[in-house]
């Protein structure tokens, strides 16, 4: 197994640890922040993200597959959440026309409702939270830097993947 060696381990230096635990906790921390800000809409971040990611795509409807890789989790993990989403009346799964084979996710109206009612305060939360911390120039390093990390780890990733 790679890094059993640790002879050969590049250890972090103490700038580097505290950057990389920095990231850690802030990141971590930001997900409660905007989970907390959502709970009035009785929605978790990961739910509102399926949501907002759902009702950006042609139709309010999406293959649960691209669906997985909008969100960056697992196929199951988005089947998990779109069953919740689904029970409470904001989602309905459908065939896909495509193939016949595979699920697509569609945004009821009720669903479209929910998300254009809490779209304001999500903005509202991200911007408190987050972006109005930050000065133009830190904003255009950190988007410079998760776009390099997320070119290493999706290869062939285009930059007008992380918009959407």
């Amino acid at each position: 197994m790679a890094g059993d060696d640790t002879s050969s381990t590049r250890w972090l230096s103490y700038e580097e640890q505290q950057a990389w635990r920095a990231y850690l906790r802030a990141h971590r921390e930001l997900q409660v922040a905007l989970d907390r800000d959502l709970t009035e809409f009785d929605i978790s971040l990961p739910e509102y993200e399926l949501l907002s990611m759902l009702s950006e795509q042609d139709g309010d409807r999406a293959r649960m597959s691209v669906l997985a890789d909008l969100v960056v989790q697992s196929r199951s993990r988005v089947t998990h959440t779109a069953k919740r989403l689904e029970m409470r009346g904001w989602v309905r799964r459908e065939p896909t026309p495509e193939d016949g084979r595979g699920v697509a996710l569609a945004l009821t109206p009720a669903g479209r409702r929910l998300i254009e009612s809490a779209a304001p305060t999500h903005v509202h939360s991200v911007r408190e939270h987050f972006i109005d911390l930050m000065t133009p120039e830190q904003l255009s390093v950190l988007r410079d830097a998760f776009s390099e990390v997320r070119s290493h780890l999706v290869p062939g990733a285009r930059p007008e993947d992380e918009i959407a």
